[in-house]
C-alpha cells in the first residue's frame, strides 16, 4: 500500500480476493465490493478516506474479541 500524491495513490490490493463470510469486506485488502469497484474513479482524498477505513478494518479483523 502506497500514499502517493494526487490519484497515483496505489490500492491496497493484495491479490487475494476473498470477500468474508459476512460478506462485508475482502480480506485480502479489507475494502468493500463497493470501494474496489469505485477505486479507479476515487478523488486522491476519496482514496485516503478508504485507506484510513481499511487501516482500522484490518485492526479490528487483528483484535479478538
Amino acid at each position: 500500500m502506497s500514499a502517493g500524491t494526487g490519484n497515483a495513490i496505489e490500492s491496497p490490493c493484495v491479490s487475494v480476493c476473498v470477500i468474508d463470510a459476512g460478506g462485508d469486506h475482502c480480506t485480502g485488502c479489507f475494502r468493500t465490493l463497493t470501494e474496489i469497484a469505485a477505486w479507479p474513479v476515487y478523488s486522491a482524498a476519496e482514496k485516503r478516506m478508504v485507506l484510513e477505513r481499511v487501516r482500522h478494518r484490518r485492526h479490528a479483523a487483528r483484535t479478538p474479541s
